[in-house]
């Protein structure tokens, strides 16, 4: 039996407690300093607010201030914040997690550099562990899986990466059930890489959902121009992880079936209609308060490392119309005019 320690009882995070524990490891989730309602709700009902079934019996929920009693004997700590909360969990989390114990990260996303290269969370994490002269396994977790459909024991297929095949083997014995599948690669750039991408496109897919209802009706169901858009994000998605040296058939399936599952449900759905429907991005956030939107942060950061290589000559411009749309959108609140024409191309 393995002990499980989620720090971050976000809607991810704990979702993951449930097919820890239903495997019969023991399970300890930690709420971040943003949690304590969560953490307080779950120790009074054994249900996340957000969830409509309860946790598996005999989780253990801790507030912030136990975090270095959680953590106890520990020998998996799973990542579960927020895309704002990586460099809290760099500074904070990372120091204290004992040397033996294997780290895995659920947190999406990319970083920008001034010299335009674009930095997977673990890089980072890696970087912060060399700074306190530290070693940990740092693993993650990519593909297409929604929290609540996990819970409801969807059938579920991801990726497990990291640097150690072993390690991840073991994760995959520690993680995998009837309902949630693993897969287990080295391509820890690649699978990061596309599944952080796939945020900012699935926003720029919604946007046609938007533009449809304004302009036929909220009832509305037009799939063509979804699927158009869909079609050049991949292509732009492919071009990007070429550009990362990461360019692999897997690592495009499991970003572009992250791709779908985004489209289809969630925040970055709502904020993209709500820009098709002619709301700017300041509107469009006021309307949707409180709600979490990493979407945006990582498609203004992949846009501005491909204009910065743009600049430089390493990317055509022509290649990523879709992107460079969605940056306007919300870098520079400019109405969304897709640009169909610029995704045709001549063989």
């Amino acid at each position: 039996m393995a002990i499980i320690t989620i720090v971050g009882s976000g809607m991810m995070g704990s979702a993951l407690a449930f097919p820890a524990r239903e495997n019969g490891h023991e399970v300890r989730v930690v709420g971040t300093h943003l949690d304590k309602e969560i953490i307080i709700e779950c120790l009074k009902t054994n249900k996340h607010p957000k969830f409509d079934r309860p946790f598996p019996e005999c989780v253990k929920f801790f507030q912030l201030e136990d975090l270095e009693k959680a953590l106890r004997d520990t020998n998996i700590v799973i990542g579960g914040v927020s895309s704002f909360g990586v460099e809290w969990f760099g500074d904070v989390v990372l120091p204290i997690i004992p040397e033996n114990a294997i780290v895995l990260t659920v947190t999406k996303g990319l970083m920008d550099t001034q010299d335009g290269k674009l930095l997977t969370y673990i890089d980072l994490w890696k970087n912060k562990l060399k700074s306190i002269n530290k070693k940990l396994s740092l693993n993650a977790i990519g593909g297409p899986c929604t929290s609540y459909e996990l819970v409801a024991h969807d059938q579920t297929e991801v990726a497990f990466c990291g640097d150690d095949l072993e390690i991840l083997q073991y994760l995959k014995e520690v993680m995998q059930t009837d309902y949630y599948h693993i897969s287990i690669t080295t391509e820890v750039t690649g699978i990061e890489s596309a599944v952080a991408l796939k945020n900012g496109y699935a926003l720029g897919i919604a946007l046609t959902i938007g533009l449809n209802q304004k302009n036929f009706g909220d009832d509305t169901l037009h799939f063509n121009s979804q699927a158009a858009v869909f079609g050049q994000a991949s292509k732009e998605m492919y071009k990007l992880l070429d550009f990362q040296n990461s360019l692999t058939l897997n690592n495009l399936c499991v970003g572009v079936g992250d791709l779908y599952v985004t489209v289809y449900g969630g925040r970055t759905r709502l904020v993209g209609i709500l820009l098709g429907k002619g709301l700017d991005i300041d509107q469009a956030k006021a309307e949707l308060n409180g709600v979490t939107l990493e979407s945006l942060v990582v498609a203004v950061r992949v846009a501005r490392a491909v204009k910065l290589n743009i600049e430089k000559g390493t990317l055509n411009k022509e290649e990523f119309p879709l992107l460079l749309h969605i940056d306007e959108i919300l870098s520079e609140k400019k109405s969304v005019n897709i640009p169909w024409e610029a995704f045709t191309f001549v063989d």
